[in-house]
C-alpha cells in the first residue's frame, strides 16, 4: 500500500508517461531508424525516470530530461550495432592479402530519402538536427537535451544540414532539407 505522496507521484509519472511516450519513441525512431528499437528504448528510457521520479520531477524539466536519456540509450544502441557489425566484417573478411576482388566503394545511391539520409549522419549530427527541425527545440533546448555547448549546436546542425543537403542531391536548398526532416515529426509511420 502506498502513501498518499507515492500515489500522487505515481500518478504524475503515469501522466508524464501517457503525454511524452509517442513523442520519445518517435525521437528514438529519429535517432537510430530502427522501428522495433524505437518502443523499447522510449520504454527504457521512461523506466529510468521512474526509478528516479523524485529527483526528475524537482529537476524542473523532465521531458528534457528524458530526451537526453533517449539520446543516450540510442547512442549506445548505434555503438553496439557498429562494434557488431566490425565483428561480422572481420569474421567474413578474406583471409590473406589476394587481390581477388576491387576494393568497394560506398553505396550511395541516386535518390535517398529523409530517414535513409538520416542514418547516414553521425549521431551527435543527427540528433541536433532531429531535435532542431524534427521537435523545434530551440538551440539552447538541444544544447541541455545532449549535454553540449550551445555553440556545438550551431555547428553540428548546420553541418547536418549541409550533409543531409549533399546526400539528398545539390538541387535540395537547405530549407527543403530542414523541411523534410521537420515533415518527419508528424512520423507517418513511426
Amino acid at each position: 500500500m502506498g502513501t498518499a505522496v507515492d500515489d500522487a507521484a505515481a500518478a504524475e509519472f503515469h501522466a508524464f508517461f501517457e503525454a511524452h511516450y509517442a513523442e520519445l519513441a518517435r525521437f528514438a525512431h529519429l535517432l537510430t531508424g530502427e522501428a522495433d528499437a524505437a518502443d523499447d528504448l522510449a520504454a527504457d528510457a521512461l523506466l529510468a525516470l521512474w526509478h528516479r521520479w523524485d529527483r526528475v520531477r524537482e529537476a524542473g524539466n523532465p521531458v528534457a530530461y528524458a530526451r537526453g536519456v533517449v539520446a543516450n540509450l540510442a547512442r549506445t544502441r548505434i555503438r553496439s550495432a557498429v562494434r557488431e557489425r566490425r565483428r561480422i566484417a572481420l569474421f567474413w573478411a578474406p583471409r590473406g592479402g589476394g587481390d581477388d576482388g576491387a576494393a568497394e566503394g560506398p553505396d550511395v545511391p541516386a535518390v535517398v530519402d529523409v530517414r535513409e539520409a538520416l542514418r547516414r549522419l553521425p549521431f551527435r549530427k543527427r540528433a541536433c538536427v532531429v531535435l532542431r527541425h524534427a521537435f523545434d527545440l530551440s538551440e539552447r533546448d538541444t544544447s541541455l537535451v545532449l549535454g553540449i555547448s550551445v555553440g556545438t549546436v550551431k555547428s553540428q546542425t548546420s553541418r547536418a544540414v549541409a550533409e543531409l543537403q549533399r546526400l539528398l542531391g545539390p538541387e535540395t536548398p537547405a530549407a527543403r532539407v530542414r523541411l523534410a526532416v521537420a515533415a518527419q515529426r508528424g512520423g507517418g509511420e513511426r
